[in-house]
């Protein structure tokens, strides 16, 4: 195994367009680096803190735009309006037939189309998000209240650097190795390792060596598991019936439909950081309100999002709902059995049509389960791990974890394919 990496680094150094390929990626990530370290200015760094250790969906952000919202930088809210954005189009694809036609039938040049109504609808999010931030942040008193002058100028700063970093992600997509976003995402995560770590170090404590130990074997075997589950599919056997077409006989071959136990990614992770981060701001916005009534039931909705218990089941039941939800407009059996029919394939055992779309839905949803409970499972794994050791693990918790197992699988299986050509 260390011969054939090894080797592969020797193709990826000797192959020219691959090399230019993987130095872009690192050269865009560092552009992203330098640009998540610079801040905008007048902050109260104690003040900043505190909320980022009192709010668990906002330090989560955090470590999604690298480290850029605990010094509030230009890149404070990362790729989170684009995100959105991707969101919102795949929710209104289930709304609009033409969407759904656009992103399912249409190819690529339609999928481009879908991605490109994305991009249009970032820009009113990224300053809708970058305004609803920094009001947030003004009544928390990390920011001092400015004028509307100086106000509309720091959220003009921030939407711009949100923009600026999803070109990047694009980019990335185009001339590098890998999905941009995710590469990005990827990129904040790893960067507050060595944060943790450092402050790790500091914080040993000798007398709780059997729970490191414990926290430490325990991480392994999840990793092992997030690599086992990202990579589990179940196979359905498909034939291709056999044709004569002149003197020649097509067909007859037997192959197989892979489908993925882990069908909807981290998609249904972040669709839930959505809708969770979404109420919790706007009632910590309104807490403050001058009218009694408002002030009271947004103070309370904050207390009862505050509640570990409640949090935990609010997020498990959320991404267990759509991970469903996105599985279903990603996979769509009747139109994997309509294609299969027209090129003359046939899963044996099954009649071509409606019943082998029953069939494909009926399996999907059986693994889909599965996949669904296992994302739960990560999405509050942080929760369990910090009750069961007091070590708080946010950057190497559930939802960063299988990003990063996801991204890194992504591009060593995109490499590999690079790498396989040029042998070829």
């Amino acid at each position: 195994m260390f011969d054939t990496f090894i080797r592969k680094i020797k193709l990826i150094v000797h192959d020219e367009t691959l090399r230019e390929r993987v130095l872009f990626v690192l050269g865009a990530l560092v552009v992203f680096r330098l640009l998540a370290a610079i801040p905008i200015p007048g902050i109260n760094i104690a003040a900043l803190e505190n909320f980022l250790s009192g709010n668990q969906l906002v330090a989560l952000l955090n470590v999604f735009s690298g480290g850029g919202f605990s010094n509030l930088s230009i890149m404070m809210i990362g790729v989170s309006p684009f995100i959105t954005a991707s969101i919102i189009m795949q929710l209104m694809s289930v709304l609009s037939p033409s969407l759904k036609a656009m992103y399912q039938e249409e190819g690529d040049a339609g999928r481009m189309r879908f991605t490109q109504y994305s991009r249009y609808l970032t820009v009113p999010l990224a300053f809708m998000q970058a305004f609803g931030f920094l009001i947030l942040l003004q009544q928390n008193g990390t920011v001092p209240a400015t004028d509307f002058l100086h106000t509309l100028t720091n959220v003009m700063v921030i939407a711009a650097g949100a923009l600026l970093l999803m070109w990047i992600g694009e980019l990335i997509t185009e001339f590098g190795v890998g999905n941009g976003v995710s590469l990005l995402i990827f990129a904040g995560i790893v960067a507050a390792i060595p944060s943790s770590v450092s402050q790790f170090i500091f914080s040993f404590d000798v007398s709780q060596l059997p729970a490191y130990i414990g926290f430490a074997a325990v991480a392994l075997l999840i990793v092992a598991g997030v690599v086992y589950v990202t990579e589990a599919e179940r196979p359905i056997p498909v034939t291709y019936a056999r044709r004569v077409r002149g003197t020649k006989v097509l067909g007859g071959v037997s192959t197989y439909l892979p489908l993925r136990v882990n069908q909807a990614g981290v998609m249904p992770i972040i669709f839930a950081l959505s809708i969770l981060l979404f109420p919790q701001m706007i009632a910590t916005f309104l807490s403050k309100s001058a009218i009694a009534i408002v002030a009271s039931a947004a103070s309370w909705v904050v207390s009862v999002l505050a509640n570990q218990w409640v949090y935990g089941a609010l997020y498990f039941g959320l991404v267990f709902i759509f991970t469903f939800f996105y599985t279903a407009i990603t996979f769509e059996p009747h139109q994997i059995a309509k294609n299969l029919q027209k090129n003359g394939a046939f899963i044996p055992g099954v009649r071509p049509g409606g019943t082998t779309a029953d069939y494909l839905g009926n399996i999907i949803t059986r693994i889909t389960l599965v996949g669904a409970l296992f994302l739960g499972f990560l999405a509050v794994l942080p929760l369990i791990l910090q009750g069961a050791t007091g070590i708080t693990a946010v950057t190497i918790g559930g939802t960063a974890l299988l990003i990063v197992v996801s991204v890194v699988l992504d591009v060593v299986k995109k490499i590999d394919a690079q790498t396989s050509i040029r042998e070829y």
